[in-house]
């Protein structure tokens, strides 16, 4: 067994944030728009401004997202090559079929 756990935590923090649907929902598209704001996203998803903001916090603290500032908006994308490569086998089917 590996002695150094580091790898597993940091791999496990991030499956753990793509656990959640919402996250989940919110990483895949932002894969498939390249980028996009808050309320671009709220208005998907219909869930409030602070819950959508709550979950890209989390992503963020992660580094599973980035924000990118223009003046008042921020536009998020999802810089973390894993991730995408999670979600593209997560959804390949959809993908494919779309």
């Amino acid at each position: 067994m590996d002695n150094n756990f580091k790898a597993y935590n940091e791999a496990a923090d991030i499956l753990k944030a793509l656990a959640h649907p919402v996250r989940l929902c919110i990483v895949r598209g932002l894969i498939e728009k390249s980028s996009c704001n808050v309320s671009y996203m709220q208005e998907c998803l219909d869930l409030p401004q602070s819950t959508v903001s709550q979950h890209l916090q989390k992503l963020r603290s992660l580094g599973i997202v980035e924000a990118d500032r223009k003046g008042l908006e921020v536009n998020y994308s999802v810089t973390n090559e894993r991730v995408k490569q999670i979600i593209e086998i997560m959804f390949k089917e959809e993908i494919n079929n779309e």
